[in-house]
Parts: structure tokens; C-alpha cells; sequence
């Protein structure tokens, strides 16, 4: 890595950018700071490259924003040991004859509580259709063959209950079984499903035994629609990106018209 700082940051891009530009390429390049090492220490940022404080904190963050770092308090900033998933959970739906079956498959590691409550936030969006309250089931998953966690919630919203009674009668059914209850009712369905990422919370942590340097999750929301795209219900699903991918199968569709 250059010593001079003339040479290395230039005054058209914020410096901050352009040093963690200059040290996220020497962590690519994973000779001089391999994967686990130690960065160095601010105090050394500063001299070597002749800036502020500041501009060294703004750089190291930009690092961890960029999934490059992890801070450790007392000891310094580290190399981010690029971790592979242990775990694929494949979020296909298959069809077998009048059953849908999940691409993959995990097993309940604790009973599933279910809640009465009042849907806000992203949830409620995805509904859209104003103030929601739904039946609400909480169930931690976990992988057999890896032990890889995942935490799930469905999302049944009252009059989505009320217009299929068995709704109501069991709200704690595995997703598939559910959708089996709204097609028995006469709904054709269809799903679509996003895929965000944030820092995780201490009590997630927790729920997923992350390591102790992993401070992302992924999360899930699987839309089930009906044939006029009313939103009947919605899952959650919350996992660790340092342990699981998730897989697709992409099937080509024909737009409606009109």
C-alpha cells in the first residue's frame, strides 16, 4: 500500500471514500491485510496517510458498512473471515399432486406460540389495505443436518380468518397446510417473496446463535395472494446470511392483460 498520501488520496472525492477505497482494495488483494488480520490502529491511518481522525473513522465504518471489517472493543479493527453458508434453504414451492410441499425443509426446535396483535410497518404495507390485526405465529426453526437456525412468523390477518373459518381453527399449521385451507376454500393462489438485509438485534442474535463478528440478517416476506391479488396472508422469516443462502427455482410467467 502507497506511504505517500499525496500519491494515494486526491482532493476531488472525500477523503474518507478514497481511504476506504485504498484499504478495501489492499483487503481484496489479501496480501498485506489477509482475511482475520488486524487493520491498522487509527493512530497509524492518521500518520500514514496525513489525515484527520475523522476521515479514519468515517473509512473504517464505511469498511464495516461494506461487510469488509468488524470492530472488536479493546482490540482494534480485524479483516471480516468471509465465512461460507452452511446451509441452502431452497424456497420453492412444489406440487405434489393436490399438496405443496416446501423446496426445503426445517424442523421446529420450539413449540410455536400463537398472538393476537396488531400488524404495523413493512407487514402492514405489504397487506395494504389499512390497520390489520391478525392472528400472529412465532416458531424457531432449525436445519437437521447443519443445526442452522431460522425464526419464522405467519401473519393471518381477522377478516382473512373470518372469511375462512379454519383459518381461525388453526393458525399454528405449517405454511404449506395453510395454503391447502385457502385453496379448499375455492382461492386460486399465487406467492411472491422479497429478500432484505439489516443489522441485527441482540435478541436475533440470540434467537440464531450468530457468531459473535455477524451483524447482518436476512429477511424474507412471502406475499399469498388470491386470484385478485388480495394479500391473504404474510411470512417472516429471519436467518444468518454468514450460514445460510437462499435458492429460487425461476419459473416463467404470462402477464395478464388488461
Amino acid at each position: 500500500m502507497p506511504s505517500n498520501s499525496a500519491d494515494a488520496l486526491q482532493p476531488h472525492q472525500p477523503l474518507y471514500r478514497q481511504l476506504a477505497g485504498i484499504l478495501a482494495a489492499a483487503i481484496a488483494a489479501g496480501e498485506e491485510y489477509p482475511p482475520g488480520s488486524r487493520l491498522p490502529s487509527e493512530t497509524e491511518l492518521e500518520d500514514r496517510y496525513s489525515v484527520s481522525r475523522s476521515t479514519v473513522r468515517q473509512a473504517v465504518a464505511e469498511l464495516r458498512r461494506m461487510g469488509l471489517a468488524v470492530s472488536k472493543h479493546g482490540k482494534g479493527t480485524y479483516v471480516r473471515e468471509q465465512a461460507t453458508p452452511v446451509a441452502t434453504i431452497k424456497r420453492t414451492l412444489i406440487r405434489r399432486g393436490k399438496n405443496l410441499i416446501m423446496g426445503h425443509q426445517l424442523d421446529e426446535a420450539e413449540e410455536a406460540t400463537v398472538t393476537r396483535d396488531h400488524v404495523s410497518g413493512d407487514i402492514e404495507a405489504l397487506f395494504a389495505r389499512g390497520p390489520v390485526h391478525a392472528l400472529t405465529t412465532d416458531r424457531l426453526l432449525t436445519d437437521p443436518k447443519t443445526g442452522v437456525r431460522a425464526t419464522h412468523r405467519t401473519i393471518i390477518p381477522f377478516d382473512i380468518a373470518d372469511e375462512v373459518p379454519a383459518l381461525a381453527d388453526q393458525p399454528n399449521a405449517s405454511p404449506t397446510d395453510l395454503y391447502g385451507i385457502l385453496a379448499e376454500s375455492g382461492l386460486t393462489l399465487t406467492w411472491w417473496e422479497t429478500v432484505d438485509a439489516r443489522t441485527a438485534r441482540p435478541d436475533e442474535r440470540a434467537a440464531l446463535r450468530m457468531a459473535d463478528d455477524a451483524d447482518t440478517i436476512l429477511i424474507t416476506h412471502r406475499v399469498t395472494e388470491d386470484q385478485d391479488g388480495r394479500a391473504l396472508l404474510v411470512e417472516e422469516m429471519r436467518t444468518s446470511p454468514a450460514r445460510v443462502r437462499l435458492a429460487y427455482r425461476i419459473t416463467p410467467t404470462t402477464p395478464k392483460r388488461g
